[in-house]
């Protein structure tokens, strides 16, 4: 994984303010690292912080104003198999490093479901086999590895009648 992924969610970003209304109570924070520098980005509903960093202790500190309506939903799936539908993701944290020639990241995505967890669960577990991928069960936990040999967990917890949960995909 290069940290090249970054510069279109930082495009995005650039263009916040766009709209006058808000969409979304996403949260995204994305740290990344490398030999020349870094890159962070904080933003949710009332805007946030990019802030790209040199080695040599220059850096570029730009305000969002507003954050702009990212369909993570739409986006969002493993090898094709996407949450729960109905599923709102609230918050992507994503965090990644090229440093020493590591080339690792960690994504933690934050989401609510408007489904019990094991009916939940249920349904991704039945989608991740259409597609012939092995997941396993630990109660409401499903974990696999996904076609790059990324491994991922995804939890699901109760929340009233409804659930939330997190998805966690860790690069090798």
């Amino acid at each position: 994984m290069r940290l090249a992924f970054l510069i279109p969610p930082i495009l995005l970003l650039a263009a916040c303010g766009q709209k006058d209304e808000k969409k979304t109570e996403t949260e995204i924070s994305i740290n990344a690292d490398g030999e020349g520098g870094g890159v962070q980005i904080k933003a949710g509903q009332d805007g946030g912080k990019l802030k790209i960093g040199g080695e040599d202790g220059t850096a570029i500190n730009i305000d969002i104003p507003d954050f702009v309506d990212l369909d993570v939903e739409g986006d969002f799936d493993i090898d094709g198999v996407k949450l729960y539908p109905g599923s709102k993701v609230t918050k992507v944290d994503v965090n990644a490093s090229d440093r020493g020639g590591a080339d690792k990241a960690t994504v933690n995505l934050g989401f609510t479901s408007p489904a019990a967890p094991a009916k939940a669960a249920d349904w991704m577990a039945a989608e991740f086999g259409k597609k012939g991928i092995k997941v396993t069960r630990d109660g409401d936990t499903l974990a696999g590895t996904d076609e790059d040999g990324d491994d991922f967990t995804i939890r699901f917890g109760p929340d009233g009648a409804t659930s939330k949960g997190e998805v966690r995909i860790v690069s090798k």
